[in-house]
């Protein structure tokens, strides 16, 4: 639904206008008819910006010109007026269209498109603007754990490595305590940020900021030193290596 608010001050030339507006589209609600500069500042002042204005350039007060000297107008304006010679000081404002009086409904249909190709662009930039800015954060970001009778949650940010062993998942915290997990590495792997953990063999998930130590093995093969220190070898094996170092080059990795 367009939100239009329309400056005129011919009672008949509004009529018309509403009418014409509907019957080029049932997509637009009109806010207010105002006749004159000094109704549309206080109509200003006390609603927000409509999403789109239809502005007669003669007013009962004045040229609507003046309006936007002494108001900020930032939603796009379509002028109409009986005279042409203001169309360069219309476009220099927020004009998609200036339409000459009596107005004609296939014009004022080509003005309502423009606007809907403007809006949409600006709507997707700004939607990508936003996601590129501030992104989803769709990572789990904390565990639920279950020890004997108590129940607490482990923030993903404190975990230094999920590892796998004798049927069991766990996780082990930067500070060295060791939990046990009911997720297998499997689905923990689609929960957590590719970017700061990575597998590195069917048995451990590595956090970046847990290495400690990396050596180089035969075969292509890392040995990594953690920290906390696990009791079982942590070896990056031969077909993830070169996966691995891209990932610690800050590649995001393309694991299975």
């Amino acid at each position: 639904m367009i939100q239009v608010l329309i400056l005129e001050d011919e009672e008949p030339a509004a009529k018309r206008l509403k009418k014409l507006l509907l019957e080029a589209t049932e997509e637009t609600e009109v806010l207010a008819v105002l006749e004159s500069i000094k109704a549309a500042k206080e109509w200003f002042a006390n609603n927000k910006q409509p999403q789109l204005l239809l502005a007669d350039i003669h007013l009962a007060d004045g040229m609507c010109f003046e309006l936007f000297k002494q108001v900020e107008i930032t939603c796009p304006v379509i002028f109409t007026t009986a005279y042409d010679e203001y169309a360069l000081q219309a476009f220099k404002l927020n004009s998609i269209d200036y339409l000459l009086k009596p107005i004609k409904k296939d014009e004022l249909q080509q003005a309502l498109k423009k606007y809907k190709k403007i809006n949409s662009s600006s709507l997707n930039i700004n939607q990508l603007l936003q996601a590129v800015q501030t992104p989803v954060d769709k990572y789990r970001q904390r565990f639920i754990i279950r020890y004997g009778e108590h129940i607490k949650t482990i923030e993903t940010k404190d975990i230094a490595y999920f590892y796998t062993e004798t049927r069991s998942n766990f996780i082990v915290t930067a500070d060295g305590k060791r939990y046990v997990v009911d997720f297998n590495l499997d689905q923990i792997q689609e929960m957590i940020d590719p970017a700061k953990y990575y597998r590195i063999n069917r048995q451990f998930i590595i956090g970046i900021h847990a290495i400690s130590q990396m050596t180089t093995w035969t075969k292509g093969r890392v040995h990594i030193q953690l920290n906390p220190p696990a009791k079982q070898e942590t070896i990056v094996s031969t077909e993830r290596s070169a996966d691995f170092k891209k990932w610690l080059g800050g590649e995001l990795p393309i694991q299975a």
